[in-house]
Order: structure tokens, then sequence, then C-alpha cells
């Protein structure tokens, strides 16, 4: 077997793979985005489809054949894609378009009835391997999900890594931990179970009231959990626990067991047992006893974590006042630099501000981090200059890092971590002259985002019934832009969280997205897209909080928690109805109260004009 590592190119560890899958009878392998946890973002150890491909971006799955392979991601990273696959042998396939052949269609293509195909049943969930099966039974494959062929090729593959767990305070979190275990309790005898198993490890840190670091950017900590009506069992590396904290993990009733232990326990768990197909891995439900009834639902801790208590309440407002000091200070000294180099540009387009991408991210970093309980970002920032923007998860490199000059536009898409609350915001900067064009589309986008902030709608209600709200004005114009409108945001956890999402498409969700509940904290982020010249977004974080009730049944709104104005510069306000235009005038007028007290005088002065009625 050949061994290849990350200085070796994409060819030749293709190459490798190649010849062990012939050694080992494999057709097929395909290597997906994930970790044993479903994790959206992986750590370095898990990066195998990175590794395989040379792609970086977040999403996306390959699957190679003897003679063939390709990757699909989505429209986040097409042009990201196109860029880092060119040379590799490699196809680039966009997912979600009409003409785009679908992963199992393809491998009916280019395999003979009987191939076997393989896949590492810990980064896959069980869900997704039944599909697979269901989509390929005409052609009578094998499939194996014992294999982890590019582990085993990847000579310098980083180790796995178990940072230190710490507790989460109460005074944060709001319900101690062993209130949480009776509560699930009483929703897993509610479903009929007598066991629950848990892997998505942001359900986990806040079902324990612990934290850690084990992947970039979400405080979360490599576990598994087994809770049953008399036990909890929490898989983990004991090292990672002071011994203070272990010591109050017992007192609390958990055992802490070896994180490698959990899949042989599994072997022994009792029923029926309470899991979701859709977070498990493939792995998980292939360690259970045979015979065992398994209950498929959304995990009632995901449930439990998106509905925020008083306390997380509280905090999401203090962490985005914090937020919003920061990126308001920002802005003023992003849009000052703009204004210097406007004066003293000689020709349009000539003079730059002397701030990249990746300087401009790192300066707002710097603006989060004078902040009280700041502990990180929660992702890694995106600030996307002119054609940049329009790669919708774009992420600066030193070889594409643009200078910012002063004309168009500049998108920033970032967030923060604090112990009280997690932040995610959009702005889309106007650092100069636009066209009418980018006027209109920029109003377009700015239309759809307050149309979906402003509703009021019946409980029951959930995302897919709201989403019309913000596509409504660029669907008027035959645009559109392809990504969900929303997703759920933790408490100081995982910037992306389930179930609550804001998406028209739930064609293929199984079970159905769930309805909105008071306490849910969602994002408002339409956007729109030109290739190779611009991109806006419009993102703000909602929490859904109780209206009124009337004969017809309770209704539910949403408050607008970010606190950061909307650049006046890019909106022509003769676009807009007069209710959208109210609602502004009211949202920035709230947004200078909250946020002036904290600043100097002249980042006062810009705000006062920043949010200035239209």
């Amino acid at each position: 077997m050949t061994n290849v590592s990350s200085i070796h190119s994409v060819p030749d560890r293709l190459a490798a793979l190649r010849e062990l899958m012939r050694a080992k009878a494999i057709d097929a392998c395909i290597v997906p985005t994930g970790d044993p946890h479903m994790s959206e973002y992986t750590s370095d150890h898990y990066k195998t489809r990175e590794f395989i491909t040379g792609f970086t971006g977040s999403a996306g799955t390959a699957v190679i054949t003897m003679n063939d392979a390709g990757l699909w991601t989505d429209s986040r990273y097409f042009l990201q894609a196109a860029d880092q696959l060119a040379g590799s042998g490699i196809t680039l396939y966009k997912h979600g378009l009409p003409d785009t052949v679908k992963t199992h269609t393809y491998l009916m293509q280019k395999l003979q009835p009987g191939s076997t195909i393989c896949v590492d049943g810990r980064l896959v969930s069980s869900a997704w391997a039944d599909k697979l099966r269901k989509d390929t039974s005409s052609g009578s494959f094998n499939l194996r999900t014992d294999l982890d062929l590019v582990g085993e090729i990847w000579s310098d593959r980083p180790a796995a890594e178990f940072n230190t767990v710490f507790e989460y305070p109460i005074q944060y979190a709001g319900v101690s931990r062993t209130e949480k275990f009776k509560i699930i309790r009483e929703d897993m005898a509610k479903a009929g179970a007598d066991a629950l198993v848990l892997s998505q490890l942001s359900d986990i840190a806040w079902f324990m009231n612990l934290r850690g670091s084990d992947v970039m950017c979400n405080p979360v900590f490599f576990s598994f959990v087994i809770l049953t009506k008399d036990s909890v069992k929490l898989y983990a590396d004991a090292d990672a626990f002071a011994p203070e904290l272990a010591e109050l993990l017992r007192c609390d009733g958990i055992d802490l067991l070896p994180y490698d232990s959990f899949y042989d326990d599994l072997k022994t768990i009792g029923g029926p047992v309470l899991l979701d197909r859709e977070t498990c891995s493939e792995l998980i439900l292939r360690s259970l006893p045979k015979d065992i009834e398994v209950i498929n639902d959304y995990s009632p801790v995901m449930k439990r974590k998106a509905v925020k208590n008083p306390t997380e309440m509280a905090g999401i407002h203090a962490a985005h006042l914090k937020d919003g000091v920061a990126m308001c200070k920002f802005l003023y000294w992003l849009k000052t630099a703009a204004a210097k180099a406007a004066e003293t540009q000689l020709e349009m387009g000539i003079s730059e501000m002397d701030i990249t991408e990746i300087s401009a991210a790192e300066k707002l970093h710097g603006f989060r981090a004078e902040q009280d309980l700041f502990m990180g970002d929660s992702f890694e920032a995106i600030v996307g200059y002119g054609p940049h923007a329009a790669i919708v998860h774009y992420s600066a490199t030193p070889e594409s890092d643009a200078a910012l000059r002063p004309h168009g536009m500049v998108l920033i898409d970032s967030g923060g971590q604090y112990l009280d609350g997690t932040t995610d915001i959009t702005r889309t900067i106007v650092l100069g002259p636009l066209r009418d064009e980018e006027k209109t589309l920029f109003t377009a986008v700015l239309r759809g985002h307050i149309n979906l902030a402003k509703a009021r709608f019946p409980d029951g209600l959930s995302g897919a019934n709201l989403d019309y709200l913000a596509h409504e004005p660029l669907w008027q114009m035959g645009l559109d832009y392809r990504h969900s409108t929303g997703h759920g945001v933790g408490h100081y956890l995982n910037v992306h969280e389930d179930p609550n999402e804001i998406y028209w498409d739930e064609r293929d969700l199984i079970p159905p997205m769930p309805p909105f509940e008071v306490g849910m904290l969602t994002s408002d982020e339409p956007g729109y897209y030109e290739d190779g010249e611009f991109g806006i977004r419009h993102e703000s974080l909602l929490l859904t909080v109780a209206a009124e009730e009337t004969e017809y049944g309770k209704f539910l709104e949403f408050e607008e928690v970010s606190l950061v104005p909307f650049d006046l510069e890019g909106i022509d306000t003769a676009q807009m109805q007069p209710d959208e235009i109210e609602y502004l005038n009211a949202y920035h007028e709230m947004v200078y109260t909250k946020i002036a007290p904290h600043l100097n005088e002249e980042e006062r002065a810009w705000l006062r004009s920043a949010t200035a009625s239209i």
C-alpha cells in the first residue's frame, strides 16, 4: 500500500486510494464531510474529504471510482470548488441544480451490478446510509461501512484532539444539568423509550452544562451519551476533565467512561431506544442489538435546546449589545477609511484603503475581543469584496486577499462567542458609488429581510410557511438565492443549530420542519449574488416572542436582537413600501438608543448619521 501526505498532489492521493481500493476489492469510495458526531465543522483529524480532493469548503461529498471522481457541493461553494479542483482530475457537480446528476445516479452509471461501495460508517448518518441503499437497490450493490480507506493512506493525518472541558456556569445556563436530566427523562417516557443515545456534540454540551474546544469556533467536546431511567453515561476523554470537575459529575450521578468504549456499550443497551437517525451515525445503529426497538425522532435534547430559557434569552440580549458595539466601532473605522481614500484618489478605483479582506476580519476580531465575556469567533469571518462577495461562503486566503477600494460593496458575515450568547450577523457595506442595478438589488434583499423580521403569525407555523416573505421581492424580479433564509443559533454553542430553519423546500424533510416556539433564535439572511460581480446579504438574528392571543388563537412574532445599522447608502427608498420604511426607521432608532452610550464622540456622531430616518 502506498502512503501519501498533504505535500503530495491530489492526483497522487487519488492514485494511492485507488491502489488500496483495488487491493480490498472496492469499486467506489464515498468520502463525505463529517465526523462521528455529524458536526458541520470538522476537526483536522476528520478532514478526509478535504485531504483526498483538495477542496477546503465546509460542505461536500466526494465519490471516487477506479476511473472517475466527482465532488458534490452546494451553491455557497460553486466558485471556490471550481478553482480548487482545477487540474485534480475531479469533476465538480453543482448540488441543487436541475441538471446535476445525483450521487446515487452517478454510481448507477459508473458501476456494474454487484459492485462494492464503501463509506466510513462513522461519518454518515444512518438515514443517509439507508437512502443510499434504497436509491441504488436496482444495482444490487454491496455497501461496506467498516472501512476508512482515506485514513489508511494518509501518512501525516493529524491526531484527534481532546482539549480541556470546563463547567458552564448556571448563571449563564439558567437550568442545572440534573434538572435537565429529569426533563429529558420525562420526554423519553412520553416517547416510550427506556434509553436515549446522544451523539451530537452541541446536544451533549447543553445537556451536561459543559463546554470545550475540540471543534474550531464551536465550544464543544468529543463525547457520546447514553441516558437511561437510572443512569447517565458520558463517554469522553478522562484527561480532558480536571479532578474537581470529574468529581462534580460523579456527584450528579454521571459515569465518566472512555470515549472509545461507547460502541461496545451500545451492543448491550436495552430497548426501546430513542435516537435521531438523521444525526446518529450508521455505525451507531449497526452497533445496537439487532432485535432492539429503535424510536426514530428528533432528539428531545435538540428540541429543548432550541427553545431558550429566560436566563438564556437575557444572555442573548446582553451578548448582542456587546456585539453591536464591536460591529459599530468596526463600521465607523471602515467607513472612515473609505471616505479618506475617496478624498485622495485621482481616478475612481485606483486608490486603495490600505485594508484587505483579511486585515478587515482581524480588525473586527479585535473590536470583539475588547468586549466582556468574549470567548472567540463563532465562525471564520467572511469578508468578501466585490466579486468575492458572490461566493456565498468565501474564505480569504493570502493568495486571494483583495484590497478594499472606495467604490462598490464589501460583504461581512461574522459572529462572536460570548459566555452569555452566540452572535451571527451580516452587513453589506457600501464603500463608494454604486450602479443603479446594485442599489436595486441591495434594496430588494433588504425588503425581504424586513418583511420576514416584522412577520406576525399564528402559533404552529414553521420556517417553510414564512420563507416566501423573504424571497418575494426577488421572486417578483425573476431572481433568487440558492440557500436557506434562516437557521437556528445556539447559546454559547454552535452558530448553526437544528431544528429550527427558514426554508421553503421541505419536501425531503423527515420528520418535517418543526414550528416556531417562543425562545427560538433564528437567522434572517436573504441575499443575492451576481457571479464575478458582487454579492449582497442582510442578516440579523430573530428571537421568537409571544405577540397576542385572540379568539383565533395564539400569535407569535420576531424580535430583532442584532443591533447594527443597515447601510443607508445602498438603499433606493423609492422601491420601499411605507411599512418597510417605518420598520427600518424604528429599528435604526433602537440601534442608536442602545449602542450610542457605549461609543466615543466621533463614533456616536457617525452612528447618528448611519441611523437617520429615511
